[in-house]
């Protein structure tokens, strides 16, 4: 389980530390920070993938994704006896992403290129025309809570990689890494760094879900080719099949329990004729099942949650983003019951303003409420007093 999230110098997350527990929820008004902090969390799961370069690309790039204010806040401008200026800098300008678990913990630092650093075909010192794209200036993976020089197990800075070797001294184990490349992904070896490898895989193994399609063109609405899903994908177009594997391999009663929870008399069914999956639901007083296409866009986006909560091969970590989007305000506590008996078998963050799911998961055990705010346009969470953390040097 992760025990701190740390984002420093993206867009308003200028730096929030948070201590996290099986089940978080993160609310606050619109503009507080909801999507910056959930976008975060994607690029961090990116880094694992090796694209978080290109998911930065994506956002508009490092410059329109960094912390616009001033690097500190005096206490003048905190006060308003002051305006709000830039200072002189004391750091490197960065982007900053890091988590501690139970067991390990890893840090990215990604900052502005280094002019004439570029590479092309191997070669240094060449124009590029990629010199917008940020560069991957430190990594680090440790065991323990805090990253600390003596707990460091792998680490990376500018094109070297150490790691720990079997007698406990550091080995440098690649010396010209790209500055577009991880160590997650080009130095994690199953025997000369194992730790590196397993934190890779479970990072990789984390599931994000935001704003699943439910429109008329929705891929879950029409019949798929059915294969055995334990894990929903993340536009939903395994949808049939996904559901289909629960019944079979993971938790059939409980599944038909959901539904009953949300839709009471209600069941569905799974045609898959000629090997095209398709979603039916049988609803209490009509003569024939609804098939994919003639269900309402709440009751798909259900269907939707069910399958990614109730999968058969829980994550490490599942994170949804907004997943009250499209559904009735009846349908909000039994979302929360699922949720919550998600977060036994996962660690679960929900990223939500509808009150009513806010406050039924604020109830459960072991759970957190983030309540974020903006301040100067830094976003804060009042009330919350963060862990110990430390940056890994560049």
């Amino acid at each position: 389980m992760i025990l701190t999230l740390a984002v420093a110098g993206y867009r308003s997350l200028r730096e929030l530390i948070l201590p996290l527990t099986g089940l978080n929820v993160v609310t606050g008004a619109n503009g507080s920070g909801k999507s910056s902090f959930y976008r975060s969390l994607r690029l961090l799961g990116e880094a694992a993938q090796g694209r978080i370069v290109q998911s930065l690309a994506v956002e508009g790039g490092l410059e329109s994704t960094l912390w616009a204010g001033p690097e500190s806040f005096s206490r003048a401008m905190k006060s308003g006896e002051a305006p709000v200026q830039g200072t002189v800098r004391r750091e490197r300008v960065s982007l900053k992403l890091g988590f501690a678990s139970e067991d390990y913990g890893y840090a990215i630092d990604l900052g502005l290129p280094v002019k004439n650093s570029q590479f092309f075909n191997g070669e240094a010192n060449t124009p590029s025309m990629f010199d917008r794209d940020p560069e991957i200036k430190t990594e680090a993976v440790w065991i323990g809570e805090v990253p600390k020089r003596g707990n460091l197990i792998a680490s990376r800075n500018g094109s070297g990689v150490q790691v720990l070797d079997d007698a406990g001294k550091r080995a440098t184990v690649i010396t010209d890494l790209a500055p577009f490349d991880s160590m997650m992904t080009h130095a994690a070896d199953p025997r000369g760094a194992p730790e590196l490898l397993t934190l890779r895989e479970r990072m990789r193994g984390w599931r994000f879900y935001d704003h699943f399609r439910s429109d008329a063109e929705a891929p879950a609405r029409r019949p798929q080719v059915g294969t055995r899903t334990p894990v929903l994908a993340s536009d939903g177009v395994d949808l049939a099949a996904a559901l289909q594997t629960i019944r079979e391999i993971g938790d059939a009663a409980g599944l038909q329990a959901a539904i009953e929870d949300a839709f009471p008399g209600s069941r569905i069914e799974i045609d898959g004729t000629g090997g095209l999956f398709e979603v039916t639901m049988r609803q209490h007083g009509l003569l024939r099942p609804l098939r994919g296409a003639e269900l309402s866009d709440g009751t798909l986006r259900y269907l939707l949650l069910i399958a990614a909560l109730m999968t058969p091969r829980p994550p490490s970590l599942m994170v949804l983003n907004e997943p009250e989007t499209s559904l009735h305000p009846d349908l909000l506590e039994p979302l929360a019951r699922l949720i919550v008996e998600a977060a036994r078998r996962s660690q679960v963050i929900v990223v939500s303003h509808a009150r009513p799911l806010v406050k039924a998961l604020s109830d459960a055990e072991d759970s957190t409420v983030f309540t974020l705010e903006k301040n100067l346009g830094e976003t804060l969470a009042p009330g919350i007093e963060p862990p110990a953390w430390n940056w890994p040097k560049r």
